[in-house]
């Protein structure tokens, strides 16, 4: 039996569409970073990009559990000394929902190279519709 190898030009991507609403944040960037990545195929191989395109639905109404929405803070810093910035969930739904799943998907994808194209097939889309019907995406249930 032979090791399998995926080759560049046996790669195959699907389009798929995910609601927001469905689930909680943490299952919902689960399930995309196992699309983004595309883990979830027999013909998986490490080293190669063989990840689908997903598409976010109805961003602005994320769930999340619990008392998140205050407990949780995203932090960035400038570089110069106390410039430390914090910004709780609630803030940041508020201000770009969109950032909220990037960020929980960012971190559940591999850090290596090919991270930068799989996030960049990740479309999120704060409202029903989106851009993207001719590519016919696939309605995909969060369970």
């Amino acid at each position: 039996m032979k090791t399998f190898h995926l080759k560049q030009a046996d790669i195959s991507r699907a389009w798929v569409v995910v609601d927001a609403s469905e689930a909680p944040l943490g299952r919902l960037s689960t399930l995309i970073a196992t699309r983004l990545t595309g883990k979830y195929k027999p013909t998986f191989t490490p080293h190669v990009d063989d990840g689908d395109y997903v598409i976010v639905i109805n961003a602005e109404r994320l769930v999340v559990t619990g008392n998140k929405e205050t407990a949780k803070v995203y932090y960035r810093h400038s570089g110069y000394p106390g410039a430390l910035k914090e910004r709780t969930l609630k803030e940041a739904r508020a201000l770009n929902p969109a950032e909220v799943i990037t960020a929980a998907v960012k971190g559940m994808v591999p850090k290596n190279k090919l991270a930068a194209e799989r996030l960049a097939r990740l479309r999120i889309f704060t409202g029903t519709e989106h851009t993207h019907t001719a590519q016919k995406p696939k309605k995909l249930e969060v369970k």
